[in-house]
């Protein structure tokens, strides 16, 4: 699935929510602490982080990539 962004960037919560991947912020908060959620192949818990162009998370078997 490709996440279009909008901005310079978005944060890894709000792209787990634009991509229907959770209901919404809290479960996107847990999710991400929990450290079910990789950026770029590694583990990342900070639900503020920072997602450009060509970046790819995966989430629950899910594959992001991030568009302009």
């Amino acid at each position: 699935m490709e996440l279009k962004l909008r901005d310079e960037f978005i944060k890894l919560g709000q792209a787990l929510k634009a991509a229907d991947l959770v209901g919404d912020g809290v479960e996107a908060k847990f999710a991400i602490q929990d450290g079910e959620a990789y950026v770029n192949g590694e583990v990342d818990t900070r639900r503020g982080r920072k997602l450009y162009e060509g970046d790819v998370v995966t989430f629950r078997g899910q594959e992001i990539r991030i568009v302009k």
